[in-house]
């Protein structure tokens, strides 16, 4: 066992954080995506 097994910095499950930040990139993604339509829509009401 080398000392980056023995010493670890986090004991989170891996597939936890990638499942969060694939949510969190998803709605940032999203928010943007809405952002683009609500812009869009105002645009062609004036």
């Amino acid at each position: 066992m080398n000392k980056f097994e023995k010493n670890v910095q986090s004991k989170n499950n891996d597939v936890v954080d990638s499942g969060l930040a694939f949510v969190v990139g998803f709605l940032g993604l999203t928010v943007i995506y809405v952002i683009a339509q609500v812009f869009e829509v105002v645009g062609r009401l004036w």
